[in-house]
């Protein structure tokens, strides 16, 4: 046996399940809203319909549909009342716009280390973070897995601090059995081209405050409040609605959730199976997870026992037919629009890298050389299909003695 990498037969030639899944459902929802000719956000029913299903699902008393997962965050940040300066801790083990939707409403970005064994952010450095210009925590549930929210919903009440959770990777995900978005005052989701729930492009906010709510929703069209209630003065607004064409694939891909999480964690634990044999690849730790979303299947490499860099790993398993990602191979705070501050007309400073990376050590490991995950789509196939990727992990693991021969 050889690693095809070398030369050797590859473990799978096929092409996994392509994203997204789509039928004659999304084909019929598309069409009828043409042909109504109702193609924006208060002139049709498919979004009311799409945001009461959603709410529902998450526990929630409402949901607005805004057109990015980063607009989200936005609306939510400025509905809960942030101000030029405030600062909000984020993990910095996460996508850029958990970032720049902070600095897109004025206020200061703060990278917190994550756990070593979740990748979420970790409660124990959490507390050291806040300053006197500390006024929101913003969680994120990475890879679908929920943040550990209890002890960072301890620390936020005690000073005072509101909790808004980005659930961009999390759609349906549980934490002790409590919905992802229902636990801070609002929750955010994404409906991005590769999310679990996709419409191309498109968002969520998730709350159980009708006054927040109510906030988001006038922010997101130009001030007018629901139903031309007087609700005060709201912050800056403009328009952030999302239309009927887009809620329409939203609803049908909503459907399909429920049956595509079923088998997306049956081969999740197929592969925790076969990865428990292989001491240098560990998947991301859930104690505390009653569902996982599993937008990715994220685990950590540990070089060290197979000899060689994750990027030869990664290279030897996309040879074998498994494309593995190394993950986000940089912590927020080394991303060079936060290292240069290059933040056009908005107030936060640029990011100390040297002062971040000595806060988080796990951050850093995980970017530089441990962290690495499989898109859901290679979870969406049959059983004989997840044991296809255990193998591969298997004969590399079996072979890592020859992964030195493979050039970068």
């Amino acid at each position: 046996m050889k690693l095809a990498v070398l030369g050797g037969e590859p473990v799978r030639t096929k092409p996994f399940v392509k994203w997204p899944i789509h039928g004659i459902e999304e084909e019929t929802a598309v069409l009828r809203v043409v042909r109504s000719g109702n193609w924006g956000r208060y002139v049709g029913e498919e979004t009311l319909a799409f945001e009461a299903r959603f709410a529902e699902m998450h526990g929630c008393r409402r949901a607005l549909a805004v057109p990015s997962g980063t607009v989200a965050l936005k609306v939510a940040l400025l509905a809960a009342g942030i101000r030029s300066g405030d600062e909000v801790l984020i993990p910095a083990y996460t996508f850029l716009a958990t970032g720049t939707a902070v600095i897109e409403v004025n206020a200061t970005p703060v990278p917190v280390d994550v756990d070593p064994l979740s990748y979420t952010m970790d409660p124990n450095v959490l507390e050291a973070a806040v300053t006197e210009r500390t006024r929101f925590i913003m969680p994120v549930h990475i890879a679908g897995l929920p943040a550990d929210m209890d002890p960072i919903l301890a620390i936020a009440k005690r000073h005072n601090l509101t909790v808004i959770e980005d659930a961009c990777q999390a759609h349906g995900a549980r934490y002790k059995d409590r919905s992802v978005g229902s636990m801070g005052v609002m929750g955010c989701f994404s409906m991005q081209g590769s999310k679990n729930v996709n419409s191309g492009e498109g968002g969520v906010i998730v709350t159980n405050d009708a006054d927040l709510a109510d906030r988001c929703e006038a922010i997101h069209n130009c001030g007018r409040a629901p139903d031309g209630r007087d609700i005060g003065p709201t912050p800056v607004n403009t328009n952030y609605r999302i239309t009927e064409l887009q809620s329409a694939l939203a609803n049908c891909q909503l459907s399909r959730l429920e049956e595509q999480g079923a088998i997306r964690r049956r081969n999740a634990a197929q592969l925790d199976t076969a990865l428990a044999e292989i001491p240098g690849l560990n998947p991301q730790a859930r104690d505390h997870c009653t569902r996982h979303a599993y937008h990715l299947y994220s685990f950590r490499y540990d070089a060290e026992a197979f000899g060689v860099s994750r990027s030869v790993f990664a290279r030897a398993m996309h040879a074998e037919g498994i494309p593995v990602a190394e993950g986000y191979t940089q912590p927020i705070y080394r991303l060079p629009m936060f290292v240069r501050g290059d933040f056009g007309p908005y107030q936060a400073p640029a990011m100390d890298v040297q002062a971040c990376a000595a806060r988080c050590p796990v951050s850093e490991r995980a970017c530089a050389s441990e962290g690495a995950w499989l898109f859901h789509s290679l979870l969406l196939g049959t059983e004989t299909d997840t044991q296809d990727i255990a193998d591969a992990f298997r004969k590399v693991w079996e072979l890592r003695g020859s992964l030195r021969e493979v050039t970068t």
